[in-house]
């Protein structure tokens, strides 16, 4: 759009105007049932009168029975570094976990990354380790505040890993971190 564009109002009875000379009979516009009903016509081939197309849940191929999940993952470094303070790499980390677990490439607000973010930004200016924000306050009950999860495959871990090392003033990661756990999971499932 152009600047002009942009800054032009927009008037509500030019848009209704313009609506309301498309034809619904002519398949201009559908409400949300008829696509539904369309969607359940076109399946069976049969007429759809008065049937809603309903989602199926179809089971995750990537989150079988006995492996270990990203999420799972994170809580797992809550048992073993969770009384570090969280730092960037920290917060790189958990974020490159989630955006792997939830398949979305933008951080949800109130995620764990949102606040494994928020605590990096907040442990950078309190001076103090005792007031610092740990990693156990961020990720318990990591699992349940992702939307959906997966199991914990070596790309997952190898995408976590870069993370925690490009925002580390050392390049390195920490021994029992995020990284190393969610790489760990990823042995266990590979093993499976």
């Amino acid at each position: 759009m152009s600047e002009e564009q942009l800054q032009k109002p927009i008037d509500c009875a030019d848009v209704k105007g313009e609506a309301e000379k498309i034809s619904t009979t002519e398949g201009g516009i559908k409400t949300a049932e008829d696509k539904e009903k369309s969607v359940v016509a076109e399946a069976s081939g049969k007429q759809a009168e008065g049937e809603v197309n309903q989602k199926k849940v179809v089971p995750n191929p990537l989150k079988s029975e006995g492996t270990i999940t990203i999420g799972e993952a994170l809580e797992a470094a809550v048992l073993t570094a969770g009384n570090k303070p969280v730092e960037w790499s920290d917060a790189a980390a958990i974020q490159a976990a989630e955006v792997r677990a939830t398949g979305r490439t933008n951080i949800m607000p109130g995620g764990v990354a949102a606040s494994a973010q928020s605590a990096a930004t907040l442990n950078a200016r309190v001076g103090s380790d005792d007031t610092k924000t740990t990693l156990a306050d961020v990720l318990t009950g990591a699992s349940s505040k992702l939307p959906s999860d997966k199991a914990a495959t070596r790309k997952d871990a190898e995408g976590v890993t870069g993370a925690e090392m490009r925002n580390d003033p050392h390049l390195t990661t920490y021994p029992t971190g995020v990284a190393a756990s969610v790489a760990a999971a990823a042995r266990i499932n590979q093993s499976k």
